[in-house]
């Protein structure tokens, strides 16, 4: 699976347990006609990844979706958490251009 967009933020590094389980993640803007705000994170060596962009870039993710059932032990309700986990990323040539081509949007003011 696939997503696309404008990377607002990137997340630093962030390391848990004996083990050092590395997490990152980076906030994309996709480029809808409602924009979201979509949080998506690499695990492990796939954080460097990230290293390669700044925030800004137009981007197409890979994506795998990721959900896990918890049990809270104290009231036995149960709850469902999804992850965005990204796998790899690449430049999207398609938006920078669109970008580029668009005018800007602070710009368009009536006066």
């Amino acid at each position: 699976m696939q997503i696309s967009g404008r990377i607002k933020k990137i997340n630093d590094v962030k390391t848990f347990g004996a083990n050092n389980f590395r997490i990152r993640s980076m906030w994309l803007v996709t480029n809808d006609k409602y924009p979201q705000t979509i949080s998506v994170e690499f695990t492990q060596d796939k954080v460097n990844l990230l290293d390669n962009y700044t925030e800004g870039s137009f981007i197409k993710a890979s994506i795998n979706l990721r959900g896990r059932e918890w049990e809270n032990p104290k009231t036995n309700e149960v709850k469902v958490f999804n992850t965005i986990e990204g796998w790899k990323i690449e430049d999207d040539v398609e938006q920078v251009t669109t970008a580029e081509q668009s005018p800007d949007r602070d710009n368009d003011l009536p006066f």
